[in-house]
C-alpha cells in the first residue's frame, strides 16, 4: 500500500510523470508461515538453538521514502495498443540508493471480430525481499538475497455475440 504527496505531470494525454518527495509504504504479511520466514521484508521470527519459537515475525514492514510513477499508453496501430507503468521507490530510512522497481507492460490486440490477444509483462525488483537460489542444482539453497522477479502472460479470447 502506498500513501504519496506530490506532483502529477501530464504533458500529453497519453503520458503522466508522478513525483512524491513524502512517501509511505507498508507491507502487510497476513500468513504467520510467511511472516515467521521473513517474507516480503517483515522481520523474521527468532528462535532459540533448539528452534522454539520467542518472538514471530512481524505482520507490517512500513518505510518513508520517494516514489516516481511513469505511465504511457498509445495505440500502435490500428486495433494494437501498448500500455506500459513504471514504479520507483526509494526507502529514505533504509538504504536510500537501492531503488524499488516495478515495471509492467501489455499490449492489446484485436486480431478480428471474434479473436482478442494480450501480452503482459511485470519486472520486478524490491532490495528488501531475500529469495532463495539453489545455484548447484542439489535442492540446497545455497544462498538467498534480492533478485530481478520476471512475469510474462499470453491470453487469447474468443467472443461471439448471438
Amino acid at each position: 500500500m502506498l500513501g504519496a504527496i506530490g506532483l502529477d505531470y501530464k504533458p500529453i494525454d497519453n503520458f503522466t510523470a508522478f513525483f512524491a518527495v513524502f512517501t509511505a509504504k507498508v507491507t502487510f504479511v497476513n500468513d504467520q508461515p510467511l511472516a515467521d520466514a521473513g517474507a516480503f521484508g517483515v522481520n523474521p521470527a527468532t528462535y532459540d538453538l533448539t528452534g522454539n519459537l520467542l518472538t514471530a515475525g512481524a505482520n507490517i514492514r512500513s518505510e518513508f521514502g520517494g516514489y516516481i510513477r511513469l505511465f504511457f499508453k498509445k495505440d500502435l496501430m490500428e486495433n494494437i495498443g501498448l500500455q506500459t507503468k513504471l514504479d520507483m521507490f526509494s526507502n529514505y530510512l533504509e538504504t536510500p540508493q537501492n531503488i524499488d522497481v516495478s515495471w509492467e507492460v501489455l499490449i492489446s490486440m484485436k486480431i478480428n471480430k471474434y479473436i482478442s490477444a494480450t501480452l503482459s509483462t511485470h519486472l520486478l525488483y524490491d532490495n528488501d525481499i531475500d529469495i532463495a537460489v539453489d545455484t548447484n542444482n542439489d535442492g540446497i539453497t545455497d544462498k538467498t538475497g534480492p533478485r530481478t522477479q520476471f512475469k510474462e502472460v499470453f491470453g487469447a479470447g474468443f467472443s461471439y455475440k448471438f
